[in-house]
Protein backbone atom coordinates (compact mmCIF):
# COMPACT_ATOMS: atom_id res chain seq x y z
CA UNK A 1 0.00 0.00 0.00
CA UNK A 2 2.88 2.38 0.65
CA UNK A 3 3.78 2.19 -3.00
CA UNK A 4 0.46 3.76 -4.04
CA UNK A 5 -1.28 7.01 -3.20
CA UNK A 6 -4.48 8.90 -3.78
CA UNK A 7 -3.27 11.52 -6.20
CA UNK A 8 -6.72 11.61 -7.73
CA UNK A 9 -8.13 12.76 -4.43
CA UNK A 10 -5.18 14.96 -3.56
CA UNK A 11 -4.82 13.64 -0.01
CA UNK A 12 -1.88 15.46 1.46
CA UNK A 13 -0.49 12.47 3.38
CA UNK A 14 -0.49 10.44 0.17
CA UNK A 15 1.35 13.13 -1.75
CA UNK A 16 3.93 13.71 0.95
CA UNK A 17 4.64 10.04 1.52
CA UNK A 18 4.82 9.43 -2.23
CA UNK A 19 7.30 12.26 -2.61
CA UNK A 20 9.50 10.80 0.11
CA UNK A 21 9.40 7.43 -1.61
CA UNK A 22 10.24 8.91 -4.99
CA UNK A 23 13.54 10.26 -3.73
CA UNK A 24 14.71 6.67 -3.28
CA UNK A 25 13.48 5.41 -6.65
CA UNK A 26 16.11 4.28 -9.17
CA UNK A 27 16.55 6.30 -12.31
CA UNK A 28 14.13 5.21 -15.02
CA UNK A 29 15.77 3.47 -17.93
CA UNK A 30 15.33 4.73 -21.44
CA UNK A 31 11.68 4.83 -22.48
CA UNK A 32 10.66 2.48 -19.72
CA UNK A 33 7.71 3.29 -17.58
CA UNK A 34 5.79 1.78 -14.72
CA UNK A 35 3.11 -0.77 -15.54
CA UNK A 36 -0.51 0.21 -15.49
CA UNK A 37 -1.63 0.92 -11.93
CA UNK A 38 -3.39 -1.88 -10.16
CA UNK A 39 -6.93 -1.37 -8.96
CA UNK A 40 -5.82 -0.37 -5.47
CA UNK A 41 -3.59 2.31 -6.94
CA UNK A 42 -5.74 5.10 -5.57
CA UNK A 43 -5.56 3.85 -2.00
CA UNK A 44 -3.39 5.48 0.62
CA UNK A 45 -2.65 4.22 4.10
CA UNK A 46 -5.67 4.47 6.33
CA UNK A 47 -5.97 4.23 10.08
CA UNK A 48 -6.05 0.45 9.96
CA UNK A 49 -2.71 0.40 8.17
CA UNK A 50 -0.80 2.90 10.29
CA UNK A 51 0.20 0.31 12.85
CA UNK A 52 1.89 -1.82 10.21
CA UNK A 53 3.63 1.27 8.84
CA UNK A 54 4.89 2.17 12.28
CA UNK A 55 6.04 -1.40 12.89
CA UNK A 56 8.01 -1.19 9.67
CA UNK A 57 9.60 2.20 10.27
CA UNK A 58 10.28 2.22 14.02
CA UNK A 59 12.71 -0.73 13.97
CA UNK A 60 14.73 1.19 11.41
CA UNK A 61 14.84 4.15 13.76
CA UNK A 62 15.84 1.88 16.62
CA UNK A 63 18.53 0.28 14.50
CA UNK A 64 20.02 3.70 13.84
CA UNK A 65 20.23 4.40 17.58
CA UNK A 66 21.27 0.92 18.69
CA UNK A 67 25.10 1.00 18.41
CA UNK A 68 25.56 3.51 21.24
CA UNK A 69 28.86 1.95 22.21
CA UNK A 70 30.17 2.95 18.77
CA UNK A 71 28.43 6.29 18.77
CA UNK A 72 28.60 8.18 15.50
CA UNK A 73 26.93 11.42 14.57
CA UNK A 74 25.37 9.83 11.53
CA UNK A 75 23.20 7.61 13.74
CA UNK A 76 21.64 10.63 15.37
CA UNK A 77 21.18 12.25 11.99
CA UNK A 78 19.64 9.13 10.41
CA UNK A 79 17.32 8.48 13.33
CA UNK A 80 16.25 12.10 13.57
CA UNK A 81 15.50 12.25 9.85
CA UNK A 82 13.53 9.01 9.95
CA UNK A 83 11.55 10.10 12.99
CA UNK A 84 10.87 13.52 11.45
CA UNK A 85 9.59 11.89 8.27
CA UNK A 86 7.32 9.59 10.25
CA UNK A 87 5.93 12.38 12.39
CA UNK A 88 5.42 14.61 9.35
CA UNK A 89 3.58 11.80 7.56
CA UNK A 90 1.33 11.09 10.53
CA UNK A 91 0.69 14.78 11.06
CA UNK A 92 -0.27 15.25 7.44
CA UNK A 93 -2.64 12.31 7.60
CA UNK A 94 -4.24 13.65 10.77
CA UNK A 95 -5.38 16.71 8.84
CA UNK A 96 -7.52 14.55 6.56
CA UNK A 97 -10.95 13.12 7.16
CA UNK A 98 -11.22 9.93 9.18
CA UNK A 99 -11.66 7.98 5.96
CA UNK A 100 -8.38 9.04 4.41
CA UNK A 101 -8.66 6.51 1.60
CA UNK A 102 -11.72 8.14 0.10
CA UNK A 103 -12.09 10.87 -2.49
CA UNK A 104 -15.00 13.27 -2.94
CA UNK A 105 -15.20 11.96 -6.51
CA UNK A 106 -14.90 8.20 -5.98
CA UNK A 107 -17.00 5.93 -8.18
CA UNK A 108 -20.45 5.12 -6.87
CA UNK A 109 -21.06 2.58 -9.61
CA UNK A 110 -23.18 -0.39 -8.56
CA UNK A 111 -23.67 -3.23 -11.01
CA UNK A 112 -27.24 -3.94 -12.05
CA UNK A 113 -28.76 -7.18 -10.72
CA UNK A 114 -27.84 -10.15 -12.86
CA UNK A 115 -28.90 -13.78 -13.14
CA UNK A 116 -26.88 -16.84 -14.01
CA UNK A 117 -26.90 -17.09 -17.81
CA UNK A 118 -25.45 -19.52 -20.31
CA UNK A 119 -25.10 -18.45 -23.93
CA UNK A 120 -24.89 -21.56 -26.08
CA UNK A 121 -23.66 -22.55 -29.52
CA UNK A 122 -22.01 -19.27 -30.51
CA UNK A 123 -18.86 -18.36 -32.38
CA UNK A 124 -16.84 -16.73 -29.62
CA UNK A 125 -14.02 -14.23 -30.12
CA UNK A 126 -12.43 -14.04 -26.68
CA UNK A 127 -10.32 -10.93 -27.28
CA UNK A 128 -7.20 -12.89 -26.40
CA UNK A 129 -6.60 -13.82 -30.04
CA UNK A 130 -8.66 -16.99 -29.78
CA UNK A 131 -11.74 -18.03 -31.74
CA UNK A 132 -13.93 -20.85 -30.42
CA UNK A 133 -16.68 -22.22 -32.66
CA UNK A 134 -19.93 -23.69 -31.30
CA UNK A 135 -18.98 -22.48 -27.83
CA UNK A 136 -20.85 -21.70 -24.65
CA UNK A 137 -20.30 -18.74 -22.33
CA UNK A 138 -21.37 -19.06 -18.71
CA UNK A 139 -22.08 -15.97 -16.60
CA UNK A 140 -22.41 -16.10 -12.81
CA UNK A 141 -22.42 -13.29 -10.26
CA UNK A 142 -21.65 -10.73 -12.94
CA UNK A 143 -18.44 -12.49 -14.01
CA UNK A 144 -17.39 -14.82 -16.78
CA UNK A 145 -17.54 -18.25 -15.14
CA UNK A 146 -16.50 -20.36 -18.08
CA UNK A 147 -16.05 -20.62 -21.85
CA UNK A 148 -16.01 -23.88 -23.77
CA UNK A 149 -18.11 -26.47 -25.52
CA UNK A 150 -20.81 -28.54 -23.90
CA UNK A 151 -20.97 -26.51 -20.69
CA UNK A 152 -23.72 -27.30 -18.19
CA UNK A 153 -25.29 -24.86 -15.75
CA UNK A 154 -28.32 -25.94 -13.77
CA UNK A 155 -30.75 -23.16 -13.06
CA UNK A 156 -29.14 -20.72 -15.47
CA UNK A 157 -31.10 -18.82 -18.11
CA UNK A 158 -30.28 -20.31 -21.50
CA UNK A 159 -29.71 -18.02 -24.50
CA UNK A 160 -29.58 -19.94 -27.77
CA UNK A 161 -26.87 -18.27 -29.84
CA UNK A 162 -26.57 -20.79 -32.66
CA UNK A 163 -25.39 -18.92 -35.76
CA UNK A 164 -24.52 -15.88 -33.65
CA UNK A 165 -21.23 -14.42 -32.45
CA UNK A 166 -20.14 -13.35 -28.98
CA UNK A 167 -17.37 -10.84 -28.30
CA UNK A 168 -16.17 -8.76 -25.38
CA UNK A 169 -18.01 -5.48 -24.99
CA UNK A 170 -16.66 -2.71 -27.19
CA UNK A 171 -14.55 -0.05 -25.49
CA UNK A 172 -14.14 3.40 -27.06
CA UNK A 173 -11.03 5.16 -25.79
CA UNK A 174 -11.87 8.56 -27.28
CA UNK A 175 -15.33 9.96 -26.73
CA UNK A 176 -16.83 13.32 -25.84
CA UNK A 177 -20.30 12.03 -25.01
CA UNK A 178 -21.79 13.98 -22.15
CA UNK A 179 -19.47 16.97 -22.61
CA UNK A 180 -20.69 17.80 -26.14
CA UNK A 181 -24.13 16.19 -25.74
CA UNK A 182 -27.28 16.30 -27.80
CA UNK A 183 -28.91 18.70 -28.30
CA UNK A 184 -25.76 20.41 -29.52
CA UNK A 185 -26.18 23.91 -28.18
CA UNK A 186 -23.47 26.32 -27.05
CA UNK A 187 -24.72 26.03 -23.49
CA UNK A 188 -23.96 22.29 -23.65
CA UNK A 189 -20.38 22.77 -24.90
CA UNK A 190 -18.27 21.79 -21.89
CA UNK A 191 -15.27 19.97 -23.31
CA UNK A 192 -12.61 22.65 -23.78
CA UNK A 193 -11.45 24.96 -20.98
CA UNK A 194 -9.72 27.11 -23.59
CA UNK A 195 -8.61 29.82 -21.17
CA UNK A 196 -4.97 28.81 -20.75
CA UNK A 197 -2.62 26.44 -22.59
CA UNK A 198 -2.25 24.21 -19.52
CA UNK A 199 -5.40 23.36 -17.55
CA UNK A 200 -4.37 20.13 -15.86
CA UNK A 201 -6.48 21.10 -12.86
CA UNK A 202 -9.83 20.44 -14.58
CA UNK A 203 -11.53 17.03 -14.54
CA UNK A 204 -13.76 16.24 -17.50
CA UNK A 205 -16.07 14.16 -15.30
CA UNK A 206 -17.36 17.42 -13.84
CA UNK A 207 -18.71 18.33 -17.29
CA UNK A 208 -20.36 15.00 -18.15
CA UNK A 209 -24.14 15.14 -18.57
CA UNK A 210 -25.43 11.57 -18.10
CA UNK A 211 -28.65 12.39 -19.97
CA UNK A 212 -26.83 12.59 -23.31
CA UNK A 213 -28.83 10.29 -25.63
CA UNK A 214 -25.52 9.32 -27.20
CA UNK A 215 -24.81 6.93 -24.34
CA UNK A 216 -27.90 4.89 -25.22
CA UNK A 217 -27.19 4.77 -28.95
CA UNK A 218 -23.59 3.75 -28.19
CA UNK A 219 -24.94 0.92 -26.03
CA UNK A 220 -27.01 -0.27 -28.98
CA UNK A 221 -23.73 -0.48 -30.89
CA UNK A 222 -22.21 -2.79 -28.29
CA UNK A 223 -20.21 -0.21 -26.31
CA UNK A 224 -19.94 -1.26 -22.67
CA UNK A 225 -17.18 1.13 -21.49
CA UNK A 226 -15.76 4.37 -22.81
CA UNK A 227 -13.25 7.05 -21.98
CA UNK A 228 -14.50 10.64 -21.93
CA UNK A 229 -11.78 13.18 -22.68
CA UNK A 230 -11.51 16.97 -22.65
CA UNK A 231 -11.10 18.62 -26.03
CA UNK A 232 -7.82 19.43 -27.76
CA UNK A 233 -7.65 23.22 -27.56
CA UNK A 234 -4.93 23.14 -24.90
CA UNK A 235 -1.47 21.66 -24.64
CA UNK A 236 -2.69 19.90 -21.50
CA UNK A 237 -6.46 19.86 -21.30
CA UNK A 238 -7.19 18.10 -18.01
CA UNK A 239 -8.12 14.71 -16.65
CA UNK A 240 -10.17 12.16 -18.55
CA UNK A 241 -12.48 9.58 -17.02
CA UNK A 242 -13.46 6.00 -17.87
CA UNK A 243 -17.16 5.14 -17.59
CA UNK A 244 -19.34 2.08 -17.60
CA UNK A 245 -22.03 2.66 -20.22
CA UNK A 246 -24.96 2.43 -17.83
CA UNK A 247 -27.66 4.94 -16.88
CA UNK A 248 -26.81 7.16 -13.93
CA UNK A 249 -28.16 10.17 -12.11
CA UNK A 250 -24.67 11.62 -12.14
CA UNK A 251 -21.30 10.68 -13.54
CA UNK A 252 -20.17 9.01 -10.30
CA UNK A 253 -22.87 6.37 -10.86
CA UNK A 254 -21.20 5.57 -14.19
CA UNK A 255 -17.54 5.90 -13.21
CA UNK A 256 -15.61 2.69 -13.84
CA UNK A 257 -14.60 1.50 -10.37
CA UNK A 258 -10.87 1.67 -9.78
CA UNK A 259 -9.94 2.85 -13.27
CA UNK A 260 -6.99 5.26 -13.25
CA UNK A 261 -7.48 8.80 -14.41
CA UNK A 262 -6.02 9.88 -17.72
CA UNK A 263 -4.47 13.17 -18.81
CA UNK A 264 -5.44 14.65 -22.16
CA UNK A 265 -2.59 16.31 -24.05
CA UNK A 266 -2.65 17.75 -27.55
CA UNK A 267 0.08 18.62 -29.99
CA UNK A 268 0.08 20.24 -33.38
CA UNK A 269 -2.38 22.63 -34.96
CA UNK A 270 -5.13 22.93 -32.37
CA UNK A 271 -3.28 24.59 -29.45
CA UNK A 272 -1.23 26.87 -31.69
CA UNK A 273 -4.32 27.91 -33.63
CA UNK A 274 -6.42 28.61 -30.52
CA UNK A 275 -3.80 30.71 -28.74
CA UNK A 276 -1.96 32.06 -31.77
CA UNK A 277 -5.23 33.58 -32.99
CA UNK A 278 -5.29 35.57 -29.73
CA UNK A 279 -1.67 36.66 -30.19
CA UNK A 280 -0.73 34.45 -27.25
CA UNK A 281 1.70 31.59 -26.86
CA UNK A 282 1.79 28.94 -28.18
CA UNK A 283 1.52 30.17 -31.74
CA UNK A 284 4.03 27.70 -33.20
CA UNK A 285 4.96 24.07 -32.75
CA UNK A 286 8.20 25.07 -31.06
CA UNK A 287 6.19 27.02 -28.49
CA UNK A 288 4.01 23.95 -27.99
CA UNK A 289 7.08 21.96 -26.98
CA UNK A 290 8.35 24.74 -24.73
CA UNK A 291 4.96 24.80 -23.03
CA UNK A 292 4.97 21.06 -22.30
CA UNK A 293 8.49 21.19 -20.90
CA UNK A 294 7.75 24.18 -18.69
CA UNK A 295 4.75 22.37 -17.24
CA UNK A 296 6.75 19.23 -16.44
CA UNK A 297 9.59 21.28 -14.92
CA UNK A 298 7.08 22.96 -12.60
CA UNK A 299 5.59 19.59 -11.68
CA UNK A 300 8.98 18.07 -10.90
CA UNK A 301 9.84 21.07 -8.72
CA UNK A 302 6.54 20.71 -6.85
CA UNK A 303 7.26 17.05 -6.22
CA UNK A 304 10.80 17.86 -5.02
CA UNK A 305 9.43 20.37 -2.53
CA UNK A 306 7.02 17.77 -1.21
CA UNK A 307 9.90 15.33 -0.83
CA UNK A 308 12.00 17.91 0.98
CA UNK A 309 9.14 18.69 3.35
CA UNK A 310 8.74 14.98 4.04
CA UNK A 311 12.37 14.97 5.16
CA UNK A 312 11.80 17.94 7.43
CA UNK A 313 13.52 20.38 5.09
CA UNK A 314 11.07 23.24 4.83
CA UNK A 315 7.33 23.57 4.52
CA UNK A 316 5.26 21.63 2.04
CA UNK A 317 3.97 23.85 -0.79
CA UNK A 318 0.35 24.90 -0.88
CA UNK A 319 -1.83 22.39 -2.63
CA UNK A 320 -1.91 23.06 -6.39
CA UNK A 321 -4.53 21.12 -8.36
CA UNK A 322 -2.74 21.62 -11.66
CA UNK A 323 0.64 20.41 -10.42
CA UNK A 324 -0.99 17.64 -8.40
CA UNK A 325 -2.33 16.12 -11.61
CA UNK A 326 1.02 16.44 -13.38
CA UNK A 327 2.84 14.81 -10.46
CA UNK A 328 0.34 11.98 -10.80
CA UNK A 329 1.61 11.46 -14.34
CA UNK A 330 5.26 11.59 -13.29
CA UNK A 331 4.55 8.97 -10.63
CA UNK A 332 2.76 6.66 -13.07
CA UNK A 333 -0.66 7.02 -11.47
CA UNK A 334 -2.33 8.97 -14.29
CA UNK A 335 -2.16 7.75 -17.89
CA UNK A 336 -1.28 10.13 -20.74
CA UNK A 337 -3.55 10.10 -23.80
CA UNK A 338 -2.04 12.39 -26.42
CA UNK A 339 -3.93 13.88 -29.39
CA UNK A 340 -1.30 13.89 -32.16
CA UNK A 341 -1.44 13.36 -35.93
CA UNK A 342 2.02 13.64 -37.48
CA UNK A 343 4.77 11.06 -37.11
CA UNK A 344 7.46 13.65 -36.41
CA UNK A 345 5.42 15.21 -33.61
CA UNK A 346 4.64 11.86 -32.03
CA UNK A 347 8.37 11.16 -32.02
CA UNK A 348 9.06 14.50 -30.33
CA UNK A 349 6.43 13.76 -27.70
CA UNK A 350 8.13 10.43 -26.96
CA UNK A 351 11.38 12.34 -26.48
CA UNK A 352 9.72 14.72 -24.01
CA UNK A 353 8.25 11.79 -22.11
CA UNK A 354 11.71 10.24 -21.90
CA UNK A 355 13.21 13.53 -20.69
CA UNK A 356 10.80 13.77 -17.76
CA UNK A 357 10.39 10.07 -17.04
CA UNK A 358 6.73 9.45 -17.82
CA UNK A 359 4.96 7.27 -20.35
CA UNK A 360 2.58 8.16 -23.15
CA UNK A 361 -0.03 5.43 -22.95
CA UNK A 362 -1.64 6.19 -26.30
CA UNK A 363 -1.51 8.63 -29.18
CA UNK A 364 -4.98 9.51 -30.44
CA UNK A 365 -5.94 10.07 -34.08
CA UNK A 366 -2.34 9.17 -35.01
CA UNK A 367 -2.96 9.53 -38.75
CA UNK A 368 0.74 8.91 -39.49
CA UNK A 369 1.28 6.14 -36.92
CA UNK A 370 2.20 3.74 -39.73
CA UNK A 371 5.41 5.73 -40.28
CA UNK A 372 6.66 5.09 -36.73
CA UNK A 373 5.03 1.77 -35.88
CA UNK A 374 8.39 0.38 -34.73
CA UNK A 375 8.92 3.31 -32.36
CA UNK A 376 5.46 2.83 -30.90
CA UNK A 377 6.20 -0.84 -30.29
CA UNK A 378 9.51 0.04 -28.62
CA UNK A 379 7.85 2.63 -26.38
CA UNK A 380 4.90 0.33 -25.56
CA UNK A 381 2.60 3.14 -26.67
CA UNK A 382 -0.75 2.44 -28.30
CA UNK A 383 -2.03 4.22 -31.39
CA UNK A 384 -5.77 4.93 -31.35
CA UNK A 385 -6.83 5.62 -34.93
CA UNK A 386 -9.75 6.16 -37.27
CA UNK A 387 -10.36 3.72 -40.08
CA UNK A 388 -10.51 6.22 -42.92
CA UNK A 389 -10.93 9.78 -41.71
CA UNK A 390 -8.21 12.21 -42.75
CA UNK A 391 -7.52 15.15 -45.03
CA UNK A 392 -9.65 17.66 -43.12
CA UNK A 393 -6.59 19.70 -42.09
CA UNK A 394 -2.92 19.73 -43.05
CA UNK A 395 -1.63 17.67 -40.12
CA UNK A 396 -4.22 15.01 -41.00
CA UNK A 397 -3.26 14.99 -44.69
CA UNK A 398 -1.13 11.87 -45.10
CA UNK A 399 -3.47 9.12 -43.95
CA UNK A 400 -3.86 5.61 -45.36
CA UNK A 401 -6.58 3.00 -44.85
CA UNK A 402 -4.04 0.37 -43.78
CA UNK A 403 -2.79 2.50 -40.86
CA UNK A 404 -4.07 0.33 -38.01
CA UNK A 405 -3.11 -2.88 -39.79
CA UNK A 406 0.49 -1.72 -40.21
CA UNK A 407 0.71 -0.74 -36.55
CA UNK A 408 -0.71 -4.13 -35.60
CA UNK A 409 1.72 -6.01 -37.84
CA UNK A 410 4.63 -4.20 -36.16
CA UNK A 411 3.57 -5.78 -32.84
CA UNK A 412 2.45 -2.40 -31.56
CA UNK A 413 -0.87 -1.74 -29.83
CA UNK A 414 -3.51 -0.78 -32.41
CA UNK A 415 -6.89 0.67 -31.40
CA UNK A 416 -9.84 1.94 -33.42
CA UNK A 417 -11.56 4.88 -31.74
CA UNK A 418 -14.44 7.17 -32.64
CA UNK A 419 -14.13 10.77 -31.39
CA UNK A 420 -17.67 11.03 -32.71
CA UNK A 421 -21.19 10.45 -31.41
CA UNK A 422 -22.11 8.53 -34.57
CA UNK A 423 -18.88 6.63 -35.12
CA UNK A 424 -19.06 5.18 -31.62
CA UNK A 425 -22.19 3.28 -32.69
CA UNK A 426 -20.36 1.33 -35.42
CA UNK A 427 -16.82 0.72 -34.19
CA UNK A 428 -17.10 -2.90 -35.30
CA UNK A 429 -17.78 -1.73 -38.85
CA UNK A 430 -14.96 0.83 -38.67
CA UNK A 431 -12.67 -2.06 -37.75
CA UNK A 432 -14.01 -4.05 -40.70
CA UNK A 433 -12.98 -1.22 -43.05
CA UNK A 434 -9.36 -1.63 -41.96
CA UNK A 435 -9.57 -5.40 -42.36
CA UNK A 436 -10.80 -4.93 -45.92
CA UNK A 437 -8.12 -2.39 -46.81
CA UNK A 438 -5.42 -4.64 -45.38
CA UNK A 439 -6.72 -7.63 -47.35
CA UNK A 440 -6.47 -5.64 -50.58
CA UNK A 441 -2.84 -4.92 -49.67
CA UNK A 442 -2.20 -8.62 -49.12
CA UNK A 443 -2.42 -8.66 -45.31
CA UNK A 444 -5.15 -10.84 -43.84
CA UNK A 445 -6.32 -9.77 -40.37
CA UNK A 446 -8.33 -12.53 -38.74
CA UNK A 447 -11.50 -11.58 -36.82
CA UNK A 448 -10.02 -12.92 -33.58
CA UNK A 449 -7.14 -10.45 -33.96
CA UNK A 450 -9.12 -7.47 -35.23
CA UNK A 451 -11.59 -7.63 -32.34
CA UNK A 452 -8.69 -6.76 -30.02
CA UNK A 453 -8.51 -3.28 -31.56
CA UNK A 454 -11.83 -2.34 -29.96
CA UNK A 455 -11.69 -4.52 -26.84
CA UNK A 456 -8.48 -5.85 -25.29
CA UNK A 457 -6.11 -3.18 -26.61
CA UNK A 458 -8.55 -0.44 -25.68
CA UNK A 459 -8.82 -1.83 -22.15
CA UNK A 460 -5.04 -2.00 -21.93
CA UNK A 461 -4.70 1.69 -22.79
CA UNK A 462 -7.19 2.59 -20.05
CA UNK A 463 -5.49 0.47 -17.40
CA UNK A 464 -8.52 -1.79 -16.96
CA UNK A 465 -7.39 -4.84 -18.89
CA UNK A 466 -7.06 -6.98 -15.78
CA UNK A 467 -10.83 -6.85 -15.23
CA UNK A 468 -12.41 -6.35 -18.66
CA UNK A 469 -11.68 -6.28 -22.40
CA UNK A 470 -11.45 -10.05 -22.86
CA UNK A 471 -13.70 -13.03 -22.19
CA UNK A 472 -11.80 -14.91 -19.51
CA UNK A 473 -12.94 -16.61 -16.33
CA UNK A 474 -13.15 -14.17 -13.45
CA UNK A 475 -13.40 -11.02 -15.54
CA UNK A 476 -16.42 -8.74 -15.72
CA UNK A 477 -19.14 -10.21 -17.90
CA UNK A 478 -19.12 -7.28 -20.33
CA UNK A 479 -20.03 -8.85 -23.65
CA UNK A 480 -22.08 -8.57 -26.83
CA UNK A 481 -24.18 -11.17 -28.62
CA UNK A 482 -24.23 -10.27 -32.33
CA UNK A 483 -26.75 -11.67 -34.78
CA UNK A 484 -23.90 -12.54 -37.16
CA UNK A 485 -20.26 -11.83 -37.87
CA UNK A 486 -19.60 -8.48 -36.13
CA UNK A 487 -17.48 -7.36 -39.07
CA UNK A 488 -20.38 -7.58 -41.51
CA UNK A 489 -22.32 -4.45 -42.38
CA UNK A 490 -25.52 -6.47 -41.97
CA UNK A 491 -24.82 -7.41 -38.35
CA UNK A 492 -26.31 -5.74 -35.30
CA UNK A 493 -25.78 -6.07 -31.59
CA UNK A 494 -28.64 -8.27 -30.40
CA UNK A 495 -27.85 -8.36 -26.67
CA UNK A 496 -25.39 -6.37 -24.57
CA UNK A 497 -24.41 -7.46 -21.08
CA UNK A 498 -22.62 -5.27 -18.53
CA UNK A 499 -21.39 -7.03 -15.40
CA UNK A 500 -23.61 -9.94 -16.36
CA UNK A 501 -26.79 -7.86 -16.45
CA UNK A 502 -28.76 -7.54 -19.68
CA UNK A 503 -28.28 -3.84 -20.42
CA UNK A 504 -29.65 -3.82 -23.98
CA UNK A 505 -31.73 -6.15 -26.13
CA UNK A 506 -32.65 -5.25 -29.67
CA UNK A 507 -36.32 -4.27 -29.85
CA UNK A 508 -37.00 -4.77 -26.14
CA UNK A 509 -38.17 -1.44 -24.73
CA UNK A 510 -38.70 -2.94 -21.29
CA UNK A 511 -34.93 -3.48 -21.03
CA UNK A 512 -33.41 -0.70 -23.07
CA UNK A 513 -32.67 2.56 -21.25
CA UNK A 514 -34.11 5.88 -22.34
CA UNK A 515 -32.82 9.27 -21.28
CA UNK A 516 -35.11 11.97 -19.94
CA UNK A 517 -34.29 14.09 -22.98
CA UNK A 518 -35.29 11.34 -25.41
CA UNK A 519 -38.43 10.57 -23.44
CA UNK A 520 -39.41 14.22 -23.43
CA UNK A 521 -39.13 14.59 -27.21
CA UNK A 522 -40.69 11.25 -28.13
CA UNK A 523 -44.30 12.34 -27.68
CA UNK A 524 -46.04 13.61 -30.77
CA UNK A 525 -46.86 16.91 -29.14
CA UNK A 526 -43.37 17.44 -27.78
CA UNK A 527 -44.37 16.72 -24.18
CA UNK A 528 -43.38 13.83 -21.98
CA UNK A 529 -45.30 10.59 -22.37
Amino acid sequence: MLERKALHGGRRCGLVFAAARHRQAPKRQKRQSPPHPSFDSHAIPGQSQLSSIIKDILPRIAASWYPLQNFRGRHVKNATAALAALLFFLGACSQDNDDVGSSPFDSRYAAMPSTATIITGATVLTGTGERIDNADVLIRDGKIAGIGTGLRASGAEVVDAAGKWVTPGIIDVHSHLGVYPSPGTESHSDGNEATAPVTAEVWVEHSVWPQDPGFVTALAGGVTSLQILPGSANLIGGRGVTLKNVPGRNVMDMKFPGAPHSLKMACGENPKRVYGSRNQSPATRMANVAGYRAAWIAAADYRDKLAAAAEGKGEAPLRDLKLETLVGVLDGEILVHNHCYRADEMSVMLDIAEEFGYKITAFHHAVEAYKIADLLAEADTCAAMWADWWGFKMEAYDGIRENAAIVDQAAACAIIHSDDELGIQVLNQETAKVMGAAAKAGVEIAPEQAIRWITANAARSLGIDDVTGTLEAGKMADLVVWNGNPFSVYTRAERVYIDGALAYEQGNDTVNPMTDFTLGTAAAGGGAQ
